[in-house]
């Protein structure tokens, strides 16, 4: 069983090159090679090598998933996720416009549709901040943690923009009706505290999944 693992990493290595996170890369497969092989230790080398390429892939497949991901860099990442966060409120400061101040029928008739399913709104939203920490765990690995912090408060921005403006005044909280019920506002404030708990465990499933 050592030798496979051995000619498993070997040709792993190979095939990674010279790709900057190699080391690491070689080391937590090492580390899951561990752990299967252990499970195999009944089987013949043949049969558990076919496992273990059914499970982790070829050596050849994995590499060519790490230098694609590899090219994704950090700052592109986190600014992709920024600039959707912003483009989202962008796009509901201007349906809240469109709707209070020049009340546009076609507006009307959106944000009619949107405040029937807040709840809906807002299970959607979770996602988008579950799918960022889980591409940042595929995309990064153990070395994603810190990116998904700075990301998370990066992408905050418009959130806490958001709510001084209406506690403040500066936007009349009468243009969010029928919305802003103590239902509505209570579960506003939960799910804002748990948006960051639910980006962490995403990241461990995406770094789960990336392996």
């Amino acid at each position: 069983m050592e030798q496979l693992k051995n000619e498993f990493l070997n040709e792993l290595g190979r095939k990674l090159g010279s790709v900057k996170e190699k080391e690491s890369i070689l080391l937590e497969y090492e580390s899951h090679l561990d752990d299967m092989l252990i499970e195999l230790l009944t089987y013949d080398v043949e049969d558990a090598r076919g496992i273990v390429y059914n499970r982790l892939g070829s050596p050849e497949e994995i590499a060519a998933m790490w230098k694609e991901e590899l090219s994704v860099t950090p700052s592109n990442m986190k600014w992709l996720f920024v600039l959707l966060n912003v483009f989202l409120f962008a796009g509901g400061a201007a349906l809240t416009a469109a709707h209070n101040i020049f009340e546009w029928k076609w507006a009307t008739f959106v944000w009619s549709c949107l405040t029937s399913i807040p709840f809906i709104i807002a299970f959607v939203y979770i996602f988008f901040w579950a799918l960022l920490g889980y591409e940042i765990g595929r995309s990064f690995g153990h070395k994603g943690r810190a990116l998904v912090k700075k990301t998370f408060l990066l992408a905050l921005i418009p959130n806490l923009t958001l709510m001084v403006l209406t506690v403040s005044g500066a936007i009349p909280l009468e243009w969010f009706h029928p919305l802003l019920t103590n239902t509505f506002i209570a579960a506003c404030i939960v799910l804002t505290a748990a948006l960051y708990p639910i980006c962490l465990f995403a990241y461990k499933w995406g770094r789960r999944a990336s392996v």
